[in-house]
């Protein structure tokens, strides 16, 4: 390997006499400057258990405090396996939350495919060569899957079955397929994958966030499936234990609850407006290349079949139980977008 890479906020290296125990936790994150990347360092910083924290990505963490070291690492890079794996041991890294990827879908498709597919690989290759007592990936309920056959609740056995053409759902799950492997190379390593309901609250902005932020919502004619979420604030609750807690496998991490979309609409202060789905195809596939739409045609599927996970493994075998449920969240993202709203529209008049 190359001569060691010393973070962006200089700072002695730590004591090679400090082991990672209980008390004295070094937790590395990749896609640090993201939602939840950023989120888990402002928590991690507040636990006492944890005595540094490696935030791992292009920009740093705006949370990250005294506990935090920052490293300029661009994932999709050849020389990022490498990269990774030195940091990991000079700062004796034991736990690993990989986060680098994208909450919406994006046009550049080759570069998401390096960052998310490729990068994944980097990172897990990287984990097992500094003997990571723990990896931890974030992954989505979505990658189910949105079918007729589909049962009420999936469980985590069920075949992730997404458009596989889909790019945005195709890198996560070969991402998870190297998490997979890694758990096979390394079976002392704790390996855990949560899959997240889609995100809403006051402040996350993605895909599903866009959506519902529209004054006129389109939905599919005939079509109203039951949908889920979780609440922004239950994410980053359940990415912190993870980190902080042995638990592996792979976990549905969902609010309680469901509500149809059409409710879900109303409850955001929305209006519906039902569009026959081969209109529909075509309108979002010509809005989708012309970049006015936030998402391509295969999404339209979550907007007809039901895509909804059973989350009792989480509870029964993480202890986690979100605070907030499905109903709940939507108010909560709905309440936040219609301050933004007033914000702006007294901005506008001033």
């Amino acid at each position: 390997m190359s001569s060691v890479v010393r973070p962006r906020n200089e700072g002695p290296p730590s004591s090679p006499s400090v082991s990672a125990t209980t008390k004295a936790r070094s937790i590395a994150v990749t896609g640090a400057s993201g939602f939840l990347g950023s989120n888990l360092i402002g928590m991690l910083e507040q636990d006492e258990r944890v005595r540094r924290i490696v935030a791992i990505d292009l920009k740093p963490a705006a949370t990250g405090g005294e506990k935090t070291r920052s490293y300029d690492v661009d994932l999709t890079q050849p020389a990022a396996e490498g990269r990774v794996a030195e940091i990991l041991a000079e700062e004796q890294v034991d736990t690993l939350a990989h986060l680098a990827f994208l909450s919406s879908p994006t046009h550049a498709t080759a570069w998401a495919h390096e960052l998310e597919s490729i990068g994944t690989m980097h990172v897990a290759v990287a984990a097992g060569h500094a003997r990571l007592r723990k990896f931890v990936l974030w992954s989505l309920t979505w990658l189910y899957g949105a079918r007729p056959s589909n049962p009420n609740f999936i469980t985590e056995k069920q075949a992730l079955r997404a458009p596989s053409g889909e790019p945005f759902f195709a890198d996560k799950i070969d991402a998870e397929d190297q998490a997979r492997k890694l758990s096979q190379r390394a079976p002392e390593m704790v390996v855990t994958v949560l899959r997240t309901a889609p995100l809403l609250g006051p402040t996350v902005h993605n895909a599903i966030t866009s959506y519902f932020a529209r004054k006129i919502v389109p939905t599919m004619m005939g079509f109203d499936p039951l949908v889920q979420f979780l609440h922004e604030a239950d994410a980053i609750a359940a990415m912190h234990l993870a980190v902080m807690r042995d638990a592996p496998g792979t976990f549905n991490i969902v609010g309680d609850g469901v509500v149809p979309l059409s409710m879900a609409i109303r409850l955001a202060g929305r209006v519906a407006a039902p569009v026959p789905h081969p209109i529909a195809e075509t309108l979002t596939g010509l809005g989708w290349i012309s970049q006015l739409v936030e998402a391509p045609p295969s999404f339209l599927k979550y907007l007809r079949f039901l895509c909804v996970a059973d989350g009792r493994k989480a509870r029964s075998e993480m202890g986690f139980r979100a605070a907030y449920s499905t109903r709940e969240a939507v108010v909560d993202f709905a309440r936040a977008q219609r301050l933004r709203e007033v914000n702006l529209l007294s901005e506008r008049t001033a």
